[in-house]
């Protein structure tokens, strides 16, 4: 992964951003020598989301078919989270 500096990106801008971007999906921002954050493309950010959300989505799917689930109104939900607590 590309470490861009905050000076770096303080003096050259996006272009420092974009450059590194041609070559990686994702870039890493120092701050004082510390990797602070990391930037990415717009597309690759939407890509990663729907990766989670898929991920999400078979970890439900899972749980479903393991008899890990609870079908119930939302009054005996709340009951039942009020005998929890």
């Amino acid at each position: 992964m590309a470490t861009i500096s905050a000076n770096d990106l303080k003096t050259k801008g996006v272009s420092v951003i974009e450059a590194a971007l041609d070559e990686q999906p994702e870039a890493v921002i120092s701050v004082r020598g510390k990797e602070r954050f990391v930037v990415m493309d717009v597309a690759h950010y939407h890509y990663l989301r729907e990766c989670e959300l898929e991920a999400a989505l078979a970890e439900t799917r899972a749980d479903l078919a393991a008899g890990r689930a609870v079908s119930e109104s939302a009054e005996a939900h709340l009951a039942r989270l009020d005998k929890l607590a």
